[in-house]
């Protein structure tokens, strides 16, 4: 029997896995700087998995960007990649090339205990969709809604450059100081890696201080020291990912649940749930009250998006 080959590939790094009896087999993480190409690095996985060529029934990759036509260029490598030319290479009959941010949600349905921590408590709606959202290196948001037969289907979308809401004074400060240096003010803008060292250098100008950090570790690492400007920092940019999650749940009515996924917030979790994200999440004048009993989860599981492509392939499949 062929094997089926699960992939998640990022900008430095590309998760590879075999995929069987629905679960993720001989997880190996390479390094995209050290190959040329995907079908490269995928037959050296092989190789060490005793794999020949032609073995495989067929791989799902999980990509960033938009998937469509024979050609995909990787937007945070150097790789690119031909579906004709993949598939003639590794002599596979079938790739399934999926939205990066689509297996992140796919892989939400696989979450095992000690994968996730709950930040709200309640129940979730499964006739609802839920919203996965994920601050990385941009901000990822999707939604994820169960269909007929356990199948699911995950709804891509750029959530993540919805304009950045404000709620009280000092955020309609800090958006002002942002707008000032480069206009537009998305979401992704301050939520995301980067997004973190400019919410710290936008509330240093406010209160007339020189920055003294220049990379997210640095200011995560100040904040778990307990450094009052950078704590403040890691305050405020939970209460913003609490705005987009709540302006995301009223417009999809995701009362199947919140799942906060991406690089970023696990690094400092404790503050975040102990963070005004819950307050925040459900400050909405009238519709407040329509966010009691939605849950939300922070996500912990490391193979979240090779677990999502898996599924994916094995609903194309309909193993």
């Amino acid at each position: 029997m062929k094997a089926l080959l699960v992939g998640d590939i990022g900008g430095t790094n590309a998760r590879f896995a075999l995929w069987r009896d629905n679960q993720l087999k001989a997880v190996k993480v390479l390094a995209t700087a050290d190959y040329t190409s995907p079908e490269q690095a995928i037959e050296a996985y092989l190789a060490e998995q005793g794999i020949a060529r032609g073995g495989l029934e067929a791989v799902c990759l999980a990509v960033a960007g938009p998937v469509s036509g024979d050609e995909f260029r990787f937007t945070n490598n150097h790789w690119r990649l031909s579906r004709s030319a993949f598939c003639q290479t590794l002599q596979v009959e079938r790739l399934l090339l999926l939205n990066d941010f689509s297996a992140m949600a796919l892989g939400m349905t696989r979450l095992r205990e000690g994968e996730f921590r709950e930040v709200c408590p309640g129940t979730p709606d499964l006739s609802r969709p839920a919203l996965v959202i994920g601050p990385g290196t941009g901000l990822g948001v999707g939604s994820l809604l169960r269909l007929e037969d356990q199948r699911w289907l995950a709804l891509p979308g750029e959530g993540g450059h919805v304009d950045l809401p404000v709620g009280n004074a000092r955020e309609a400060a800090i958006h002002q100081q942002i707008h000032s240096q480069i206009g537009h003010v998305s979401a992704e803008t301050v939520l995301s890696g980067g997004g973190l060292v400019r919410l710290y250098q936008a509330i240093c100008a406010l209160d007339g201080q020189a920055p003294r950090h220049k990379t997210p570790a640095e200011v995560t690492d100040a904040a778990l020291a307990g450094e009052p400007g950078a704590l403040e920092v890691i305050e405020q940019f939970c209460r913003f990912l609490g705005r987009v999650a709540g302006n995301n749940v009223l417009t999809l009515g995701a009362r199947g649940g919140v799942y906060i996924v991406g690089g970023v917030i696990p690094r400092f979790a404790e503050l975040f749930l102990s963070s005004g994200f819950a307050t925040s999440f459900a400050d909405k004048g009238c519709m407040s009250g329509y966010f009691a009993g939605v849950p939300v989860w922070l996500v912990t599981a490391e193979f979240s998006g090779l677990l999502g492509a898996g599924v994916a392939l094995g609903q194309a499949l309909d193993h």
